[in-house]
């Protein structure tokens, strides 16, 4: 097989729904011949990260405006999609094709069929769920009429070696003439990383494959403690944790998560407030920097604690199912922290103005480098 490289012409990429960048970031990490010539994305914050970071403001305008003349002009080689996940999760409305949040990407798929110069390559990441829905089932109706082959995966970081429990859905699709690798694979939803890293003969046996896998996840996963920022926050802040936590007693919803620039100083902020504590403790999911994962951060995650992301233990007990939540000082992770998990590389920084709470909820929003980096490694490989 060969890298999509040697001497040719950088291959011309459209990254739709940019976001932060998390997806540009995967193509470098790719170390593909690539080069995004234009990306979309309609979060005018989103786009102050993006430009801040890679010097580039994208497109900023309504997506459904464009036309396939507009799409023509770019002589893109590969569309880069990750469409709003809101109309397919769990926790969401489940409204599918129905939702406003989901008409950008329908009517860039309609456009396909119309394009004189469609891309050879597509690439779309969603939540897990988006494979069963309406909009799925349109996506592969008109890949196939554009004469497209697909290899679908459902995959997470855990899989990676992060700790970082991340599930999502991917679309690989070629154009014929074009094709993938392990072309045995075409039309399949693939659950294990190992064909991004291996050329198989047959899929003998990949059910005892898979599950030897997910045995092997926790074990390899490295522990959180690599991913943290704040390594030692008891000796960062020098209190006691009882002193501490009669602090956060008296502390508001504003001086522990504020949007001030001055507040980014004070770790207080991170800290999980006792009486939150006592109300939501049975829900939150508790992890430990020697733990080897940890749950997914949504983009609510800071403004709620239940079902939004794990908290971190900062005092670990001698015994954690005996010791009380209020001893262990729980505290959100830092952005810099969700970035780490997700992969953003240390050079990744936010502008000053953008908020804590925005942070997070753009953090939210993005994907995991560590998985999306090799999958767009293994389309771009020719065979």
């Amino acid at each position: 097989m060969a890298s999509d490289g040697g001497g040719r012409e950088p291959r011309r990429v459209l990254e739709f729904y940019s976001g932060i960048g998390g997806m540009r970031y995967s193509l470098m990490k790719a170390l593909v011949n690539a080069q995004v010539v234009e990306a979309f994305e309609i979060n005018d914050r989103a786009n102050d990260v993006y430009q801040h970071n890679f010097g580039h403001r994208p497109y900023q305008g309504n997506i459904q405006c464009l036309t396939a003349s507009d799409l023509d002009k770019y002589g893109a080689d590969a569309w880069l999609l990750s469409p709003p996940c809101q109309p397919y999760t769990r926790q969401g409305l489940q409204k599918d094709t129905g939702d406003a949040r989901a008409f950008s990407f329908l009517q860039i798929l309609e456009l396909m069929p119309f394009l004189l110069q469609p891309p050879s390559m597509l690439f779309v990441e969603n939540v897990v769920g988006f494979e069963t829905s309406d909009t799925h089932a349109k996506l592969i109706e008109i890949l196939e009429k554009t004469n497209f082959i697909t290899q679908e995966f459902i995959l997470s970081p855990l899989q990676f070696g992060i700790p970082y429990s991340r599930p999502r859905y991917f679309c690989l699709a070629k154009r014929k003439p074009s094709s993938f690798v392990n072309e045995f694979l075409n039309s399949q939803l693939i659950q294990s990383p190992r064909p991004l890293f291996e050329h198989f003969d047959t899929v003998a046996n990949e059910d005892d494959s898979l599950q030897e896998d997910r045995h092997k996840l926790l074990q390899s996963c490295q522990p959180i403690e690599k991913f943290l920022e704040l390594k030692n926050p008891r000796n960062d802040i020098d209190v006691e944790p009882a002193t501490l936590m009669t602090g956060l007693s008296n502390a508001t919803p504003r001086t522990l998560g504020g949007d001030n620039d001055h507040e980014y100083d004070s770790l207080h902020q991170y800290y999980v407030p006792p009486s939150l504590v006592e109300r939501w403790g049975s829900a939150m999911d508790v992890v430990y920097p020697d733990s080897n994962r940890c749950c997914c951060f949504t983009k609510s995650y800071y403004r709620y604690v239940k079902g939004t992301g794990s908290l971190l233990a900062t005092v670990q007990p001698m015994k954690r199912d005996k010791t009380s939540l209020k001893e262990q000082c729980l505290r959100y992770f830092t952005p810099r922290e969700v970035a780490n998990l997700h992969s953003f590389p240390e050079d990744f920084v936010f502008p000053e103005h953008i908020s804590l709470k925005q942070r997070y909820a753009l953090l939210g929003n993005s994907l995991s480098i560590a998985v999306v980096a090799p999958l767009l490694q293994y389309l771009f490989t020719e065979p």
